[in-house]
């Protein structure tokens, strides 16, 4: 475990990974990792020691930046509720969410 933990932290402190949390259950991690694709992210896990082992029970799944733009532009059932004077209702402690 020490060697997982020393190259783990070493893809820290190259960037590569970006951030890393531990499941609240208890049964394991997650980590982001900085790649162009998730082909570069199984090439950098499968390098580990772990999962040199096969010890390693990996999920790979593309994220990307959420898209402002498609905030920006009001839904139609909002235009809708807009005209007919209609708000969307607070959420119990007083925040409100905007939903696109």
């Amino acid at each position: 475990m020490p060697a997982e933990i020393q190259q783990t932290v070493q893809l820290y402190l190259s960037g590569k990974i970006r951030e890393w949390y531990s499941r609240s259950d208890g049964r394991g991690v997650v980590l982001f990792l900085d790649t162009k694709d998730v082909a570069e992210a199984h090439a950098i896990m499968d390098g580990l020691p772990l999962a040199k082992q096969s010890l390693v029970d990996d999920e790979f799944i593309a994220v990307g930046p959420l898209m402002p733009s498609a905030c920006s532009r009001p839904s139609p059932n909002a235009s809708a509720m807009a005209a007919s004077g209609q708000t969307l209702p607070l959420r119990s402690g007083g925040w409100n969410a905007r939903l696109c």
